[in-house]
């Protein structure tokens, strides 16, 4: 038995061993407002916490997590996290929120509260806390040829903010070959600009011409590829010689994983998002597979919102996933996933106020 958790807010006390999107810094320059949830149990023990943030669009008011529930106990178990996110609605659709949106894709969750609109999803991520040649020889044999490759061709791979409007017009060409929107360049620098010191823009060049560029958030949780641009012709090395640089820098700053943020379960065979999970796979990663979800806390302006996005976007990734959750591993079994690593030394909170 397990006692249900009550979602309290609480002040935010971000450090480094907490993941990036956790910061009062990022979280600022990504909403209009923002905070973090705890959750308390009967004894008044803080057992995890959920950063959000709060969006206006219009007349909507909408509520987007940007990281997954933090466990702050070893023992913080998938029924508390369940108990944990309904009290979290109820306290959503008591300060008058519209609807909680999809989080970002680098958020996966466990479980979702009773009554969400959930889909699977995961993520590959890279143990970096592995010796230095043993992240070498997990990845395949190809890729590490692709990579030589790009260094005996002379890639070269920097970091440098300097590059930032060169990295947003590679981005914005890359999104639109898969026929999706990008962000405006004034939006880009205030997400970069909300990672401050925790940011940094990783590219390949190749004589004098950008080939390759990444933009990653990281801490001592975790390194995170958030977005991503290539040339349409790019040296087949030069994203990969990217990945492979970055997995060395972040190991020496102290990230203890590396995640490329984002995989949809059991693509069709011969898509794109299999050619990209193989990628990912084939650089060291391994799947990590929970769920993305959404809930409708004022049912009309939640259904005016989805249609909108549906007319828009075809739907959001819910939307396209959900159908695949029938069937898929159901994540309130104890034995089906393992937690992303309690973090109850990097927490100071430990009493309801």
């Amino acid at each position: 038995m397990y006692s249900p958790l009550k979602a309290k807010p609480i002040p935010i006390e971000w450090n480094a061993d907490l993941p990036v999107f956790a910061a009062d810094r990022f979280l600022k320059s990504v909403g209009d407002s923002y905070g973090w949830l705890g959750g308390f149990d009967e004894t008044a023990k803080l057992r995890c916490i959920l950063p959000y943030t709060e969006i206006r669009k219009g007349i909507f008011k909408l509520i987007r997590f940007r990281v997954e529930t933090i466990p702050a106990q070893n023992d913080f178990s998938i029924q508390q996290e369940r108990s944990f996110l309904n009290s979290c609605i109820e306290y959503f659709r008591g300060v008058g929120a519209d609807i909680v949106i999809p989080a970002t894709t680098n958020s996966i969750f466990r479980t979702f509260p009773d009554g969400a609109d959930a889909a699977p999803y995961g993520s590959y991520v890279i143990d970096l806390e592995q010796p230095e040649d043993v992240l070498w020889k997990n990845i395949s044999r190809i890729t590490r040829q692709n990579i030589g490759t790009a260094q005996r061709a002379g890639m070269s791979v920097r970091t440098g903010a300097e590059q930032l409007d060169a990295a947003h017009a590679l981005i914005t060409e890359t999104f639109q070959r898969s026929g999706l929107p990008f962000m405006g360049r004034e939006s880009l620098q205030r997400f970069v600009d909300g990672l401050g010191e925790n940011g940094r823009l990783v590219i390949a060049e190749l004589q004098g011409v950008l080939h390759s560029c990444v933009i990653f958030g990281f801490s001592n949780h975790c390194a995170y590829a958030i977005y991503a641009g290539n040339l349409a012709r790019q040296h087949q090395g030069a994203n990969k010689l990217i990945y492979w640089e970055a997995v060395r820098l972040f190991k020496s700053l102290g990230a203890k994983r590396f995640d490329f943020v984002g995989a949809r379960i059991s693509p069709p065979k011969g898509s794109k998002e299999e050619a990209i999970n193989l990628f990912k796979q084939r650089m060291g990663a391994k799947l990590i597979q929970g769920y993305i979800w959404k809930y409708p806390l004022r049912p009309l302006r939640s259904l005016a919102y989805s249609y909108g996005v549906r007319l828009l976007r075809r739907g959001d990734i819910v939307d396209l996933e959900r159908h695949k959750l029938t069937g898929s591993i159901r994540m309130d079994d104890e034995s089906s996933t393992e937690l992303r690593g309690p973090l109850t030394s990097a927490i100071s909170h430990s009493e309801a106020q």
